[in-house]
């Protein structure tokens, strides 16, 4: 007994370093951006960082084309991830029978580690010159390539969460909608997948964060053209994201210089995106906890 209670300690007190050592971590890295990044405003106006051409070479340090092409690319993502994401995570949990649901949730789980350098590498042999010749496009490395990869990449992370969001409805929602007459398909869209909303959000939230912090894939197939992505074609275009920017510059620049600080600082923007994304998931995520103790109490 002494032993077993010895063993439940030793093992909670682990997870609490756990927990304390990824609070320092994230503390560290957040002083570390801060310490390279923040000079930049003071070598830097802050006129010059919100200009629309990055031409570092020239001392051109606008970062406002790079922080478009990460929207671009994000929105892009997510139009075509969420659909298809919540889709997927509706047709496990509430309509395929059990067989195809153990074939399907192994699929998404491996798709979910797909490594994002193949990806980037199917972007290039495949995709890219399938949208160049069947869009009639100078070029198929464009943002709609890029997004069409994230989108891939973010599905995973959106199907998980959505379902386990979607199973944790109580049964009785259900089966009340159906004795009222409603059917599986009302039941679905008009009960279940509302019930679980937050769950959903939360899930797209994460998705988003996975999006918007990728790096290999994006530097393959987006062309890699800091361009202002404006007008309804800008998905057509070659785009430059952040993530792209400080990986392909960053082993290049002297250290402590102008170029240097700011490509921290760009990194600090992608800090304080993820940051605020996160919290926006926690959010949903604690609201749909603090909504599931009340039905069960």
């Amino acid at each position: 007994m002494e032993q077993e209670k010895f063993s439940e300690k030793l093992i909670t007190r682990i997870i609490q370093v756990a927990g304390y050592l990824s609070i320092l971590y994230i503390g560290l890295i957040c002083i570390f951006l801060l310490r390279e990044g923040l000079p930049a405003l003071y070598n830097v106006s802050l006129s010059d960082l919100i200009e629309t051409r990055w031409y570092p070479i020239e001392s051109y340090y606008g970062i406002v084309p790079l922080l478009l092409g990460s929207i671009t690319i994000t929105i892009g993502a997510i139009l075509i991830a969420v659909p298809l994401g919540v889709g997927t995570a509706i047709y496990i949990s509430e309509i395929a029978p059990k067989w195809m649901r153990e074939v399907l949730k192994p699929l998404v789980e491996i798709l979910a580690g797909f490594p994002s350098v193949v990806m980037g590498f199917i972007g290039i042999l495949v995709l890219s010159p399938f949208l160049r010749e069947y869009l009639n496009l100078p070029t198929g490395l464009t943002a709609l390539a890029g997004s069409i990869l994230l989108g891939w990449a973010a599905i995973p992370t959106i199907v998980s969460i959505s379902e386990d969001a979607i199973n944790s409805v109580p049964r009785s929602y259900r089966e009340a909608a159906l004795a009222l007459g409603a059917t599986k398909w009302e039941t679905i869209w008009g009960v279940t997948v509302p019930a679980a909303r937050s769950g959903v959000i939360t899930a797209v939230m994460l998705g988003i964060g996975r999006v918007i912090g990728e790096t290999m894939t994006v530097m393959m197939v987006t062309g890699n053209a800091p361009t202002m992505p404006l007008g309804l074609d800008a998905f057509f275009k070659p785009v430059r994201t952040m993530t792209a920017t400080i990986a392909s510059e960053m082993g290049e620049v002297a250290n402590g210089s102008e170029h240097y600080q700011v490509l921290f600082f760009i990194g600090i923007v992608l800090f304080v995106f993820s940051l605020i994304i996160n919290i926006l998931a926690f959010r949903f995520s604690s609201r749909r906890l603090k909504r599931s103790e009340r039905l069960l109490s």
